[in-house]
């Protein structure tokens, strides 16, 4: 008998952990994609064999990770069925991903499609009328089994088929977690994730930053954004010099090293070492400065900021020798801290 093999959305949440793992007890094989963009997922990335391994560890499930960055900014551009209270489109961001596992279908010869979704846990995008728009504009009605609460739904094709045992789904509403935790424990699983808010983009200050660069309102125009700009916009102190630069500075060490991570040709990077301070970058300075003279200004506004950031002396912003690097080009400046009412209107 050949095996029935079947495509799970997996967030790596505990309702996608439940959803896959209830689908692998009928001995269906589900490969579980997490698709990852600088919103949501992202640091999987960084690591893959350890996520996967880790995923595989604790909960028993094959995971594979897909980068669907680029293609997601697309989508972001102009979502059909529109934002919810921030910038996130989720709707069409469940549609989008059931369309690409869809096509996935066949190179990995699975029948059918998972998720981890249950009847009314999201306000938005998991009421009933809004799990139908997402089935039908997703083109995946007959396909896509929700086995947590897929006895309050329409029999889909794998039950009818019988590839899947409708007796052995369930029938999950609401938004308590106390099944879902009792299922994950009744397969050894205890090790799981707490809620969280997950996506950035329904984060009310980033996604605002997010949202600029869509709206026309930032120094880059969205042609010209890429997606080490957006990983950017989501860390540190974030400014808009008056020259027309923007600037970037890191809060702790995890930020500074995700800065040097993210830089590219045409930053200019600052640093401070005579005492702990933050690493910040000057961005895209080719493409915002046309004036040297203007550029030259705010590359000590730049300076005198990571002196304003550095740690305190006896309590107060000191002044410091703040290390520049522009491409091939090293030097210091010896920058006064910056006061915070010349720059608190700069402040994205």
């Amino acid at each position: 008998m050949s095996t029935v093999r079947a495509i799970s959305l997996f967030s790596g949440g505990l309702d996608s952990i439940c959803a896959t793992r209830l689908v692998m007890e009928q001995g269906i094989e589900v490969i579980a994609l997490k698709f990852v963009s600088p919103f949501f997922g992202y640091e999987a990335l960084l690591d893959q064999e350890t996520y996967c391994r880790e995923a595989k560890d604790k909960y028993g499930i094959n995971v594979r990770i897909i980068d669907i960055s680029e293609d997601y900014l697309e989508m972001l551009r102009n979502p059909p069925h529109g934002f919810g209270k921030y910038f996130n489109p989720c709707i069409d961001c469940k549609i989008f991903m059931l369309q690409r596992a869809k096509e996935l279908l066949v190179e990995y010869d699975a029948s059918f499609l998972i998720t981890g979704e249950v009847l009314g846990q999201r306000p938005m995008s998991q009421r009933r009328d809004t799990l139908n728009v997402i089935e039908r504009d997703s083109g995946s009605r007959s396909i896509l089994l929700r086995p947590l609460s897929a006895k309050l739904m329409k029999e889909t094709e794998a039950e009818v088929r019988g590839l899947v045992d409708r007796e052995k789904l369930l029938d999950f509403s609401g938004r308590g977690r106390s099944r879902q935790i009792a299922l994950a424990r009744s397969y050894g699983i205890t090790d799981f994730p707490a809620p969280a808010g997950g996506c950035i983009l329904a984060d009310p200050i980033l996604s605002r930053r997010i949202q600029r660069a869509y709206n026309g309102t930032f120094v880059l125009k969205l042609v010209d954004i890429n997606v080490h700009d957006i990983l950017l916009m989501l860390v540190g102190r974030q400014y808009l010099f008056p020259g027309g630069g923007w600037f970037i500075l890191g809060r702790d060490e995890k930020e500074n090293l995700r800065i040097d991570e993210l830089i590219e040709s045409g930053d200019i990077r600052f640093g401070i070492e005579e005492r702990p301070g933050p690493v910040a970058i000057l961005r895209h300075t080719k493409k915002l400065y046309p004036s040297a003279e203007t550029l030259k200004i705010d590359i000590l506004h730049a300076a005198r900021l990571v002196a304003r950031y550095a740690k305190k002396i006896e309590g107060l912003p000191a002044p410091g020798r703040v290390l520049v690097q522009d491409g091939n080009n090293q030097y210091e400046i010896e920058a006064a801290p910056l006061a915070d009412d010349l720059f608190r209107d700069w402040v994205i």
